[in-house]
């Protein structure tokens, strides 16, 4: 199978929700999709661009910057949205720097080991401290967030929350350990 650019269907996925501009996708990229996907304006415009070629976008409104401009998904990118999520889905590999490091981390003295697992332990605690609040705002009812949408965002927050905790007692126990 030909390699796929999941950032288009990332993208795609975000302008069916509503129309943005580069902006307002990585916006959404960095709140919503934050817990486990990543884009950066090196991949969003260039892939707007090509996704204008293609058809599967729009431009709504047009001002003289790039970062202003407004973009829709079309019926040919709705459509080829709805056939990406019929797809099977390929599991990707975790790639996390920190399990990297702390690998061969077995050279290193105790302290920066369990310096480096409060560290990432501190980080998950932040992630978690966001994922709850977003659910709480969610809880509360947003009005530009449908009800049906809404279950599908309760469960991705459930997941970040459940990832977290998980996360988070793995480096308790990491440490507690006789590294």
């Amino acid at each position: 199978m030909a390699l796929k650019n999941k950032s288009l269907y990332a993208i795609l996925g975000i302008l069916n929700v509503s129309p943005g501009t580069g902006y307002d996708i990585k916006k959404y990229c960095d709140t919503v999709l934050s817990g486990f996907w990543n884009e950066n304006f090196g991949h969003i415009y260039p892939t707007l661009k090509k996704m204008l070629t293609e058809e599967l976008v729009e431009i709504v409104a047009n001002e003289k910057s790039e970062k202003k401009i407004l973009y829709r998904i079309t019926p040919k990118g709705r459509l080829e949205l709805e056939s990406w999520l019929m797809e099977e889905t390929e599991l990707q590999p975790m790639r996390s720097e920190f399990m990297l490091k702390l690998l061969f981390s077995n050279g290193q003295p105790k302290e920066h080991i369990i310096k480096m697992l409060e560290d990432y332990k501190q980080i998950h605690v932040k992630k978690q401290e966001k994922y709850l609040a977003m659910q709480h705002d969610l809880g509360q009812g947003i009005e530009e967030i449908s009800e049906d949408r809404s279950r599908f965002l309760r469960a991705m927050l459930r997941r970040g929350i459940l990832s977290c905790e998980a996360t988070i007692r793995w480096c308790d126990e990491t440490m507690e350990s006789r590294l």
